[in-house]
């Protein structure tokens, strides 16, 4: 890609950003659209790339998709993706409101193709942001820099390219042919020789735990597996009606104008609807599984519950895992030939939005209710943050359920600023307010 000069770059091309598509298209942003480029680094748009197995499904009901919530009527909506291709109505003969994620991966596919205005570059990897300053050293755009050397120029930036990877500390050291983040594991298997007798450990109790404990049952039949965590066992996700409202794209006011001891209690009180979890039929599935497996006297897949990895080394060509009983205190070696992580992801803000605080000098970072970062000072460029604002804007920030809507907010405070609304100046009723709980420049989220 040669270098390239845009009014408006999203990072990214997941859910978060295709939805900003759509409202960029759909909102009549009076050339905006057009002077918009959406990059990713993937070669393809899919959605959990990673683990994009064919049985596994969405939690979210399908329409919280990019943009029902927001506009019922748009032709970017789920189900008429699902009409365009033919399966509406096997999809509404199957009962239920929740889409397989191959299903949701090729709807995100199909509304890529489908933009008109908004222009989408594949394999872009952007490597770092930075500011771009006047000779009165007044902040004026972004270069982003991609690692094939190439730049991309822009007055506004939007990041919505997820949360890092989080790999233990303890494993940190191993080698990465070894060591696969659920984020590789679809990639990794398919290098694996299906037939061979690994050894294998899963990390983790959640869901993408749950997820690839199941799929090596298929992937690699004849491995033994070990899943290693240390909670007393696995817990379904908590969904309730009374606690999915807390997913209401309506919710993020009164999260955002919450006292931080508020806040506080509803992260904590919420974080078994989607973190530390199982979806509930998954999790049959899986003891159902070892039922049969013990019935049929086969012992190559267990639970490790109440365990801590204390300590990791290699052997020769064999991973080493130093495990330590909660309940016992008592140290044993496993040896494994792989590792897998279904430790989730990096509480901190991500590298690339560090690295681009620091590099305009930023103390902490701060977003106000319309996900547009506080720069500090006054500015004619402006950047917004997509999915890594649970801390002041709830836990529905990272998922599906506020796509949609947050879109329309970011859309919108985009055209103000456009119309001579300066960052930090002259501003609109609400649209500088700031939350009690912030973000550090070093990334901490608030427990």
């Amino acid at each position: 890609m040669t270098n390239h000069d845009v009014e408006l770059l999203a990072i990214g091309a997941g859910p978060a950003n295709l939805a900003l598509a759509v409202a960029l298209e759909e909102l009549g942003a009076d050339g905006l659209a057009e002077s918009s480029l959406l990059i990713e680094r993937g070669p393809t748009v899919e959605w959990q790339r990673g683990l994009l197995l064919p049985w596994t499904k969405s939690q979210v009901a399908f329409a919280k998709d990019l943009v029902t919530l927001r506009n019922p009527r748009s032709k970017f909506t789920f189900l008429n993706y699902l009409r365009s291709v033919g399966r509406l109505d096997d999809f509404i003969n199957m009962g239920s409101f929740t889409p397989y994620r191959v299903e949701v991966s090729g709807y995100l596919q199909w509304v890529s193709e489908s933009l008109r205005k908004v222009q989408l570059r594949l394999g872009c990897d952007c490597t770092s942001v930075e500011p771009v300053r006047d000779s009165a050293g007044s902040l004026t755009g972004w270069l982003t820099r991609l690692a094939d050397g190439s730049k991309i120029s822009s007055r506004y930036l939007v990041i919505g390219a997820g949360r890092d990877p989080y790999v233990p500390p303890e494993l940190s050291h191993l080698p990465a042919d070894r060591l696969i983040h659920s984020t590789r594991y679809r990639s990794r298997i398919a290098t694996l020789d299906k037939d061979q007798q690994y050894r294998i450990a899963v990390v983790g109790a959640a869901q993408s735990a749950a997820e690839m404990f199941r799929a090596t049952q298929h992937d690699l039949p004849n491995s033994d597996v070990s899943w290693v965590m240390r909670s007393i066992g696995l817990r379904a996700y908590d969904t309730n009606k009374f606690t999915n409202e807390l997913y209401y794209p309506s919710y993020i006011d009164k999260f955002f104008e919450a006292l931080p001891d508020g806040k506080k209690q509803i992260l904590q009180e919420m974080h078994l609807t989607n973190y530390s979890g199982v979806e509930s039929d998954l999790l049959q599935e899986l003891y159902t599984g070892l039922y049969l497996d013990r019935l049929a006297g086969v012992e190559r897949r267990r639970l490790v519950p109440m365990t801590d990895i204390t300590g990791a080394r290699t052997d020769g060509d064999e991973i080493v895992l130093e495990l330590t009983d909660r309940k016992t205190g008592d140290v044993h070696e496993l040896r494994r030939d792989l590792v897998f992580l279904g430790t989730g992801f990096v509480r901190e803000m991500p590298r690339l939005i560090r690295g681009l605080g620091a590099a305009i000098g930023l103390d902490r970072i701060e977003v106000n209710r319309q996900y547009r970062l506080d720069l500090g000072e006054k500015s004619d460029a402006a950047c917004y943050l997509q999915g890594v604002n649970e801390a002041t804007h709830g836990i529905a920030d990272s998922l599906l359920s506020v796509l949609g809507n947050r879109a329309a907010d970011i859309a919108q405070d985009i055209l103000v600023h456009r119309a001579g609304k300066r960052v930090n100046g002259v501003h609109r009723p609400g649209a500088e307010r700031r939350t009690a709980v912030s973000v550090p420049a070093d990334g901490a989220v608030p427990a």
